[in-house]
């Protein structure tokens, strides 16, 4: 497979990221569909990728917030699709989860999705049907909600970060979808990183010049550890939620699907944004050209607030705990299998305790949330529309999770955290989570490691 360390190039031009108007008249088009990108160096053939209109990432869509939101999804693939609007407190409806909220869009078919943005911010869009080979493959793109009176700076970038599994010769590593080992242990980790669909991209800059930087973790199963070279910056928000600004002061980790804001001023003459994990590298350039002031602009201000309340009622709160087992170094030894795919497609579920083994080379299943291996036929909990849900989460694994939970933003039971739609959980670790279930439907509650979910690690809640 490709060697990132040895073949990676500097300085490839970058290309702006496809963008898509919009009108309350006529809704935007989205298909996806065959395609090809330079993912690799030239030396290797272009890669061929599955994208939303062709492209990866998909188009750049932005809106105001409070605005309407009307989409056609144009099914051309040979398999069937969804959108899930990722992050935006939407109508049930429209949420996009293949059989718990709709029906799975068949090729040549279509589904038109309308819904309202309430929350300005950084969100993005991706399949929930076979979402761990169809993000693989290149399904996803930025949904850019803006705010009416937005902070001062020069210049928006949105840097979709992703990585690839990528054979020698370009192409995706197509043999490997469906590995048993990559789903029991951290999920398909890439060899080739990518920034907006290309390797090590340069976006031009000037010194004393302010960007907002809209980081985006769009990659299947990787934990990121990114550092900002050459610029001083905050942050500025989490998972499209505001935060009073924070310096950034070395190492920022992203996990899964979880978006981070950052106001950052070039203070010289080469900035870098790096991956600083085991492997210290380039992900993309800010050569610094030019001057765009003689000092930096003064002390960052905040975002404004959206719309959503922690007043938490804990003393009559809906109470659960999640607990995650499973997969490589620990497994459990037996579990439930999840009837709710096999009722949805009118089949007998699957009865009983069974072993670890049967699960995993009947069923794929390597994961159990509360000992149960896939998404269970009753929900993990109910709550009445405006009552507070408080969710103990606990890994007892050995391996991290990104649970992200559809509908609604969350906050850990903590002074001064941030309001996040996803959450990290490093093994053996247990965190507490509360938010006001006030968006009525059944919603998703997964590991956004893909392979995770797709081995077992899903289930649902509801709000009456």
């Amino acid at each position: 497979m490709l060697n990132r360390r040895e073949t990676l190039l500097t300085g490839m031009a970058f290309s702006a990221l496809p963008s898509v108007a919009h009108t309350h008249t006529s809704p935007l088009v989205i298909k996806p569909q065959q395609g090809i990108a330079r993912l690799g160096p030239p030396d290797v053939p272009e890669t061929k990728i599955w994208g939303y209109n062709g492209t990866v990432p998909g188009p750049e869509i932005r809106v105001a917030q409070g605005s309407e939101v009307t989409a056609r999804l144009e099914n051309g693939l040979a398999q069937t699709t969804t959108i899930h609007w990722h992050g935006i407190r939407i109508e049930n409806a429209m949420d996009g989860v293949a059989a718990l909220t709709q029906a799975p869009v068949p090729p040549k078919d279509s589904f038109d999705y309308r819904f309202t943005v309430p929350d300005a911010g950084t969100f993005w869009y991706h399949p929930h049907n076979r979402t761990w080979e169809q993000m693989a493959r290149g399904l996803y793109g930025p949904l850019i909600v803006e705010e009416s009176e937005p902070p001062a700076y020069d210049r928006d970038l949105v840097l979709m970060l992703d990585d690839w599994r990528l054979n020698d010769d370009g192409q995706i590593d197509e043999e490997s979808f469906g590995s048993l080992r990559d789903w029991s242990h951290a999920g398909r980790l890439g060899n080739w990183p990518t920034v907006n669909g290309a390797p090590q991209p340069d976006y031009t800059v000037k010194r004393n010049e302010r960007l907002r930087l809209r980081l985006i973790n769009a990659a299947n199963a990787s934990v990121l550890v990114l550092r900002l070279d050459g610029m001083s910056a905050q942050i500025v928000a989490y998972d499209g939620m505001p935060i009073p600004p924070e310096p950034l002061e070395s190492t920022v980790i992203i996990a899964p699907a979880q978006r981070i804001d950052l106001i950052a001023d070039v203070t010289s003459d080469e900035a870098a944004l790096m991956l600083a994990g085991r492997e210290n590298f380039r992900a993309c350039g800010f050569p610094v050209k030019g001057q765009k002031r003689r000092t930096p602009l003064g002390d960052t201000v905040a975002l404004p607030a959206n719309p959503i309340s922690d007043d938490f009622d804990l003393a009559n709160a809906v109470k659960t705990t999640l607990s995650i087992d499973g997969g490589a170094m620990r497994g459990f030894t037996e579990a439930r299998v999840g009837g709710f795919g096999a009722a949805y497609r009118g089949e007998a579920p699957v009865k009983g305790i069974i072993s670890r083994r049967e699960l995993a080379f009947e069923h794929q299943l390597v994961w159990a949330l509360n000992g149960i291996a896939g998404m269970p036929v009753e929900p993990l909990f109910k709550a009445e529309a405006g009552q507070t849900a408080v969710v103990k989460l606990i890994n007892e694994g050995r391996w991290p999770h990104a649970m992200h939970f559809h509908g609604h933003h969350f906050r850990e039971l903590s002074e001064g955290a941030p309001w996040r739609d996803t959450i990290l959980l490093d093994p053996r670790e247990t965190k507490e989570v509360a938010f006001i279930a006030d968006n009525p439907g059944r919603w998703m509650l997964h590991c956004h490691m893909l392979e995770h979910q797709a081995g077992g690690m899903g289930t649902w809640f509801e709000v009456t």
